[in-house]
Parts: C-alpha cells; structure tokens; sequence
C-alpha cells in the first residue's frame, strides 16, 4: 500500500479534532480539488502547493487529484494543511505507510501528523493555529510522530512526550519521511528561575517591569495585594481617583506564585509565549457581553477575556461602569471558575481560574471620600452608583479596601521583597501537602487546612451572626486566614489571622 493518509487536525471550541488528510488520482481530466468543508485558506492552498512542488521539480501527472479532509462534517481553517497535501502528492505510491511508521517489529504503527505553511519556494513556515492544535493533541496522541516547522523548533520542543522531527523546507519534509532518522531527545526544562518542590519544578520570574517601589504609603492596600496574590483571591479596592487602586492591580501579575510547566504550556495557548508570567487582561468598561464572556460563530467558539485571563489576572476598572448584565454573568466563573458557552451548533467549557481585581469610585464624581475635595453627588445618585454591584456579586470577593486619603508616611516596599513573602508562603502550603492554592480549596481540603480552635471559631460564628455573612463568605473568610497564616509561617489560624481577614470583608 502506497502512503496516501496522513493526519492533521481542527480547532473544535478549544479541543483539537484529528482530520485524516488522504489523496485520490484518477484518470479523468487534470485537476486539483480539495473536499471536506475545507475553508478558504485551505482551497488557497492549492496554489501554493502547486507552485512549491514545481520549484522542487515535480511534474503533475495528467490525472485528477482529489485531496479529502476527514471527517467531512467538521469546518476546517488555516494555511497549516498545505504540508500533508503537498507531502501526500508528492510522495503518493512511493513509500509505504506501514514501514515507516513500524519502528519496531513489536510496535504497533504510529499516525504521523504534518502541520506547516508552505511558501512558494518550497520553504515551510509556522502558523499561530499550531500550536495549541499540538497541546490539545498530545493528551491523547502521545506515541504519534510530528513533522513541524523547524523555525519553532525551540518553542514547540518544550511540549513534554512530543516525538517531532522538525524540517526546513518541502525538501526536507520528503526526505524525512522516505526514511526516518532517530528522533533527537530534547529537554523540557525551562529557563527561567524555579523552586523544586517533591520533585516538581514551580517556575517565576524576577523581572518587575511594574514595581510596587513606585507606590508611595497606602500600607493596607499593599497589605491585601499582598495577601490577595499570596493566595490568589478576589481583590476590590475604592477609593478617589488618583489614589492608586489601578497602579497597585498593574503590579500584582508580578508577584503571583510559581507555576508548573503544564500551566505555563497551558497559557502559551493564548499567548504563544512560554513565559511564567501570568496573563493580565484589562478590559474597558465599554467591552461587549460577548467580548468579557465569549463569543461563537457556528462550530467556531472563541474565549472571552475571562478565558484569556485564566491562571492570571482580570482587572475592571472603574466596576460600576460595566453593564449590570456582564457582572452578573461573571458570578458564574467567580465561583465555579469555567464559564459554558452554548449555542445551537457547539456547547464548550472554558477554563476561567482567574484572579479578579475591581476598582471603583466610592460615587459618581469621585470625592466622597477626599479630604480636601467636596462631593458633588447627591444621597440618591451614590446609592444608584452603588447597587450596580449586586449582593451575590459582593458575596464571591476575597478582600475589600478603601483606599487611604491625606498624608501618608513615605514606607516604600519593592516587587521584590513581596514576591520573597510569596514563595516562602506558597513553599509552606506545599509542604503540607496542599495541592491548590487557599483560595480554591474546597470540601475536605477546606477542613483539614482551615481548622480553628474552639476560641476563634467561637469569634467567627459571632462575626457571622451579627454581620449576616452566608456560608459562601463565612468560607472565603476561612481561606483568607489560611493565606495570612501562611504569611506568617503559622501552622494553625491563630485568632489575630481570623481578625485580620475579618478587617477586610466588606460588611
């Protein structure tokens, strides 16, 4: 049997599907087609196929070539497809698929899959659409062979199980595959600092291109920054304009803790980056619904900025600002951390573990709470100002402050020293044995690193009864204190963390 099947894939919501990439000739008169719900880039395809086999001096029999894209109900887009069908003309009849992809006799054949744009020289380019084709593929096809670009060979080769020969040009691709050298090993190490916990590597960065030295006073603001990043919790800072909330939520991506190598290659989806800096999305407030949650055409789903954000940050500024509809529909993805996208042809979930920071205004005009300017609002107007934020919405933040007015001592701290808190803290959370950050932990998790003595459970069951406090606030009280105690090297929540974290739920 001659090779005439390779595979590619599709971008179904944010799962990649495999399409079998097979070719026909026939005798009938010479043409080229391609079927299978193939999109424009894909029919543009042809041309280019065309022009870089002839610059490699193949001749086109007079047949008819029929290339087909598998399964056939499923659109298909992007330029990537240009090198299986360029590799499955050019080499149809002349290999067999069977020998090449039998590297043993004991091993069952492997698919090989080919992304890659061709130019028209027969150089093959790389194309934003692959790689988080590749991340979604590796968790289940992680024996197959890969035949990428060679020009991303560095950003791709960090993917761990990923079994790649990388090539240059068209040349190259045909040479590889008529007989396959020993695969090349590779390291998945990043470079970038890390701390090795259990045989884990936790990577971050010391780079602060934002620093928290630039904030002049303003200690309890800095204070739950601190605290919100070491544990990733939902912060919400009011106060006049120009005292700081927006310059304080800029900098606190900077200072998050460490992440594992998946949750980086995971962000790299978005990004196409590899980095562990964390994402930092800042919508403005006249963003569309369908901008902040998602939107899809078809089978076609693209996240919104809350998919964006996830494992980073969510910054609204100026809160109340934003449509009642679209901070209602964030309650959702606050407290379950995936948003669902339905529509008539697709239903997908998106990841949404974000960290969400607010900022507002304590009214209208800004100086309610100034010192020396005089509010122009009226009793009525800051009240509608306010209740654009409902109760439930309230419920689902972590930590709230009001931003300090008039003269404030000059204490400076730097980026540096918080991100130092931060990593000691999140070493002591996983050294017990804790697997999520505080702010995620649920259930049992939330009982056996959340226990109080009878005094300070006491003090939290008053706290609740006389302020109204819900099961779900009583809760995100807990995991605060869990995060001041972290901060504090403290094995148990002593009685002066549970007040601390009480001091910053808005009542």
């Amino acid at each position: 049997m001659g090779l005439n099947l390779l595979y590619c894939a599709a971008q179904v919501g944010l799962e990649a599907k495999i399409v079998e990439v097979e070719v026909s000739f026939t005798r009938a008169l010479p043409s080229f087609s391609i079927t299978g719900l193939a999109g424009n880039a894909i029919q543009e395809s042809k041309q280019r196929v065309q022009s870089s086999l002839l610059a490699n001096n193949f001749k086109f029999p007079p047949l008819k070539i029929n290339v087909n894209l598998s399964p056939s109900d499923i659109p298909k887009q992007g330029s990537f497809y240009d090198l299986p069908i360029a590799l499955l003309i050019a080499l149809n009849g002349t290999c067999d698929l069977n020998e090449i992809t039998q590297q043993n006799t004991d091993s069952k054949p492997q698919k090989i899959f080919a992304f890659g744009e061709l130019g028209l020289d027969g150089r093959i380019k790389d194309s934003p659409s692959i790689y988080p084709l590749l991340f979604s593929l590796l968790s289940k096809q992680s024996n197959s062979l890969f035949l990428l670009p060679k020009v991303a060979q560095e950003f791709y080769s960090k993917l761990p199980n990923l079994k790649a020969y990388y090539v240059d040009c068209l040349q190259d691709a045909i040479a590889t595959l008529q007989n396959l050298p020993p695969l090349e090993s590779h390291s998945c190490d990043l470079p970038f600092l890390h701390q090795e916990i259990a045989g884990e590597k936790y990577y971050y960065t010391q780079e602060f291109p934002l620093d928290f030295y630039d904030i002049i006073g303003q200690e309890r603001a800095k204070r739950a920054a601190l605290i919100a990043a070491c544990g990733f919790h939902n912060l919400l800072l009011e106060g006049s304009a120009g005292s700081g909330k927006s310059m304080i939520a800029t900098r606190i991506p900077y200072i998050l803790p460490p992440l594992r190598l998946y949750e980086i290659l995971q962000m790299a989806a978005n990004t196409l980056e590899i980095s562990p800096h964390r994402p930092f999305r800042n919508p403005h407030n006249s963003a569309t619904k369908a901008a902040i949650l998602g939107s899809a055409v078809g089978q076609n789903i693209k996240p919104g900025e809350i998919g964006m954000a996830h494992l980073g940050v969510l910054f609204l500024d100026e809160l109340p600002h934003f449509p009642k509809s679209v901070l209602e529909s964030l309650r959702e993805p606050l407290q379950n951390h995936y948003f669902t996208i339905s529509r008539l042809q697709a239903k997908i979930t998106c990841p949404t573990n974000f960290m969400f920071i607010g900022a507002m205004n304590p009214c209208p005009c800004g100086n309610l709470l100034s010192l020396s300017k005089e509010c122009r609002c009226n009793q009525k107007e800051i009240n509608a100002y306010k209740t654009k934020i409902s109760e439930p919405f309230w419920d689902r933040l972590d930590l709230f402050v009001q931003m300090q007015e008039g003269k404030q001592s000059a204490h400076r701290v730097n980026s540096l020293t918080l991100q130092d808190f931060i990593l000691q803290a999140f070493l002591f959370q996983k050294q017990r044995g804790q697997t999520c950050l505080n702010s995620r932990l649920q259930g049992a998790e939330l009982e056996k690193y959340c226990v109080l003595d009878s005094k300070t459970k006491e003090t939290l069951e008053i706290a609740c009864e006389k302020f109204g406090i819900s099961k779900r606030g009583r809760d995100k009280i807990l995991r605060v204190a869990r995060t001041i105690a972290d901060l504090d090297s403290s094995a148990k929540i002593q009685k002066e963390h549970l007040l601390e974290s009480l001091s910053f739920r808005k009542i």
